[in-house]
């Protein structure tokens, strides 16, 4: 069976070099983890985290790692999930694989019975604002570890 377009994949001992090999463009490092300090982080916190490669035919094309009722406050009075990190790989960039991403995300967040859909982004004009208010995404006056947050309502 042949699969057009975009899928995910879940992380296995067979694509993890091709999730690791995931690189974003060097101007974009300072806004978003690396891939193995995403699946280190997956490793410590089981349930929570859900990472995916991104694989466009035989091609891998990013790297998602989304968070399913996470404390937020860390003091069990607030859950959300949400988009935790996006990568996709730098040549990659501008086909429509971080929409897909997204999207992907929302779709398994509604799945799980969700109802708001959270994502943060490293602020200034360097970074990707532009790319989650385009997709709905509001923000909504909060911070996190130095990140603007976003919500965007699912239905």
């Amino acid at each position: 069976m042949t699969t057009t377009g975009p899928r995910l994949e879940e992380i296995t001992a067979g694509n993890l070099d091709a999730a690791l090999g995931i690189r974003v463009r060097p101007d974009q490092e300072h806004a978003v983890a690396p891939v193995v300090k995403s699946l280190a982080e997956a490793y410590v916190h089981p349930g929570v985290a859900w990472p995916r490669l991104i694989v466009d035919g035989d091609r891998p094309v990013g790297f998602l790692m989304a968070f399913l009722g996470i404390d937020w406050y860390e003091d069990g009075s607030v859950l959300r999930s949400g988009l935790w990190r996006l990568n996709i790989a730098a040549g990659e960039q501008g086909r429509g694989y971080g929409r897909f991403a997204v999207e992907s995300v929302a779709e398994e967040l509604r799945r799980r019975g969700t109802k708001q859909f959270y994502v943060t982004w490293h602020p200034g004009p360097d970074g990707p604002e532009g790319f989650y208010l385009g997709l709905g995404f509001q923000t909504n006056g909060e911070t996190s570890g130095g990140q603007t947050v976003g919500v965007l309502e699912l239905s």
